[in-house]
Order: structure tokens, then C-alpha cells, then sequence
């Protein structure tokens, strides 16, 4: 139990008995070639746009996404190394659900968004920075806002609306990430983010890897999504993991060997070109340097959570996940609560018709918006 709990920051929990693996061949039944190309954002958003604010350094740029133009806006947070690509399948699902907008925004350091101070990821530098691109879209009479964010991006989604960034808050979402359990992981972290792969030969590579170790288990959406977490490194030679010369630790030991090494050097160098003509993915975040905030994000989380102001919903993938002042709170009545089993960590992305659904309902319930005509709940 104790070994997992570092999942529930970044990453998916690993698959269960059996494995995405295995599951998703027998789905796709013997002899079928499973598909890892990337889908594009476009599938799913109806624009992309690049939203510039003030600070006091300069100029910021932040990444959103958005679809429709009546209704309520959901704003979206991703979790920690992910991107706004990770709501695509989702926004995609909720659009057929309820009259709504989306904007999916690329937190700071994250995604396609550029910053002056990209080292600054503390939870009030965020949330000021999701109150800015509000500000920006919509000016000082922004519509109806109902905040959802997983993970890093739920308790981002606390912190901005404790702050009250948004004044036009309608309610708050956050999925799978609470207080006890985040702040457990917090120790065996860095060794969980120095086991994953540190490059990957290609975006279908990486969209692979994610398929099969569970971090996302819906094919679909690790196609549109890990496009935000990887990216092409401009020199692959000196990308970490990859040996800047090939060549190295060639040692002429006799005359005789001269001809054969001469013949190794040759088709070593040729190999060092092929390399470099392939395209080399690294991750976009290096996690592993955002530590000193991670305690920031999640220490009083379940306290802020439970006094924000708003109608709340937390989605979960396991019950598990609780911790104390949250069992007290349910028990209450202060929020709604909902869990999804047998998803990973990224709920929104393995199952994201139910939380669509839970969502959807949620919102309904509380007058925020109406269903579609035809859809049946």
C-alpha cells in the first residue's frame, strides 16, 4: 500500500492483476496491431490559443484550449507534468452531456505555456496565474466558473479558489488527490519519477510506454495527451540517457587490430549519424526539481478544501484514498463524493464518461446548467 501511495502525485497507480497489457490484447483480439500514432488537439477542441499576461517580470504565455460559447466555463487544471491535452477526451464527452464551456489551460512550466520564471511553481504563483487568464478572457465580468482540476491541478484548483481569483465561482472539483495520501507519498516520490524512462525514440514510443504501464489506460486519450508531456529534444546526442559519442572506449590495442577498429569506428560513426537523424522525446517537466513545492501544494489541503465556500465534488478511484478531516467532512455532508473504481490515478482520462457524468449531474443538481436535449442521464 505504503509503496503506491507516491502515485497518487504525478502518475497513474500500475495496472492490476493482469495489466493495461494484457486487458487491452484481448480487446483488440489476436493478430491486431494496436494503433500508438498521436491524435491531434483539434479532434477534440474547437480552438487553441495563446493568452498573454502582465507580471512583474515581463510578459507571461499560457496555453489554452476551449470549446462552446454558452454556459457555464469549466475550467480545467492538469496534474503535475501533464498538459491541458489531458482533458481532451473528456471535453469531448461533457460537450455532448450539458450546455457548457470549456477552457483548458497549460499550467506554468507546463505544456506549450511560456513563462518568465518557469522555477516558480508555488501554489499562489498559480493560482494568480489562472486569475490573470480569467481576467484576460472575459474581463471584469467573467461567467459563471466551475474550477476542476486533478491531481497537482485539484489542489491548485483549491488554492485559487480560496484566494478567490475567481469571483464568479460556481463550484469546485477536484479528482483523486487528498491531503493524507499526497503528502505520504512525498518521500518515496523521486524514486518513483527516477524509474520512468528518461527519452523515448519517438512520441509513439512514449504514447506505448504510457499505454502499458499504466500511468494512462485509455488508448484514446494517451494518444491526444502525452503529445503535452514529451516534446522533441533539439539535439538528441546530448538528451539525458543518450551518449553524446558513440564512439568512446575504442582502445587500439595492437597493429594487428588496427584494420578491424578502423572498420568499428567507421560504421560506429555511421550509426552516430543514423541517431541523430531519429527524434529523440524527453519529458516536458523535470518533476524531480519542483520538490520544494510539492509540500506547499498539498499541506492543509483537506482543511482548505472542506471551508472553500462553494459546492463541492471530489471524484476518487479508490476509498482508500480518504484521510481524516475528509471522513469527517463526507460524513457531514460538506461535499459530494464520488468513486470510480478500477481506473488509475488519471480518472479523468481512463474513465472519462463517468466522471463526464458525475460531473455532468453534479452540475445539474446544484441549477448550474441543464442537460442536452436527447441526452438521457
Amino acid at each position: 500500500m505504503e509503496k503506491q501511495l507516491h502515485l497518487n502525485l504525478f502518475a497513474s497507480r500500475p495496472p492490476m492483476a493482469g495489466g493495461v497489457q494484457a486487458s487491452s490484447k484481448m480487446k483488440m483480439g489476436p493478430g491486431r496491431k494496436r494503433d500508438f500514432s498521436p491524435l491531434p488537439w483539434s479532434h477534440y477542441f474547437e480552438t487553441m490559443e495563446d493568452v498573454e499576461v502582465e507580471n512583474e517580470n515581463g510578459k507571461d504565455i499560457f496555453r489554452i484550449y476551449c470549446s462552446g460559447s454558452h454556459g457555464p466555463v469549466l475550467l480545467l487544471l492538469h496534474g503535475g507534468g501533464h498538459s491541458a491535452l489531458s482533458w481532451a477526451v473528456f471535453t469531448g464527452v461533457i460537450f455532448s452531456r450539458i450546455t457548457c464551456r470549456v477552457v483548458a489551460m497549460d499550467l506554468r512550466a507546463h505544456g506549450d505555456s511560456k513563462v518568465k520564471n518557469p522555477e516558480d511553481l508555488s501554489a499562489d504563483t498559480m493560482a494568480k496565474d489562472i486569475g490573470k487568464v480569467v481576467e484576460v478572457l472575459y474581463g471584469e465580468n467573467p461567467p459563471p466558473i466551475m474550477i476542476i482540476g486533478h491531481s497537482m491541478g485539484g489542489a491548485i484548483a483549491v488554492h485559487t479558489a480560496i484566494a478567490n481569483q475567481l469571483p464568479s465561482l460556481l463550484g469546485l472539483c477536484v479528482i483523486d488527490v487528498v491531503e493524507g495520501t499526497a503528502m505520504d507519498a512525498l518521500n518515496s516520490m523521486q524514486n518513483f519519477l527516477r524509474s520512468r524512462p528518461k527519452t523515448f525514440k519517438s512520441l509513439e514510443n512514449a504514447i506505448e510506454w504510457s499505454v502499458k504501464s499504466g500511468q494512462i489506460r485509455n488508448m484514446e486519450s494517451a494518444r491526444v495527451s502525452m503529445g503535452g508531456q514529451v516534446k522533441k529534444c533539439e539535439d538528441p546526442t546530448s538528451s539525458p540517457g543518450v551518449s553524446n559519442s558513440i564512439g568512446d572506449g575504442i582502445i587500439e590495442e595492437d597493429e594487428e587490430e588496427e584494420a578491424e577498429v578502423e572498420s568499428n569506428k567507421k560504421r560506429m560513426k555511421e550509426d552516430d549519424q543514423e541517431m541523430k537523424k531519429e527524434s529523440i522525446f524527453s519529458w516536458r517537466v523535470d518533476l524531480s526539481k519542483t520538490e520544494k513545492y510539492w509540500d506547499g501544494w498539498f499541506r492543509g489541503l483537506s482543511a482548505l478544501f472542506l471551508t472553500c465556500p462553494v459546492p463541492k465534488l471530489l471524484l476518487l478511484a479508490g476509498v482508500d484514498r480518504l484521510d481524516k478531516d475528509l471522513t469527517i467532512g463526507q460524513m457531514q455532508g460538506k461535499f459530494q463524493m464520488q468513486v470510480l473504481p478500477q481506473c488509475g490515478h488519471a480518472v479523468h482520462e481512463d474513465a472519462p464518461e463517468k466522471v463526464a457524468d458525475a460531473l455532468a449531474t453534479f452540475m445539474v443538481r446544484h441549477k448550474f446548467t441543464e442537460f442536452k436535449e436527447g441526452y438521457l442521464c
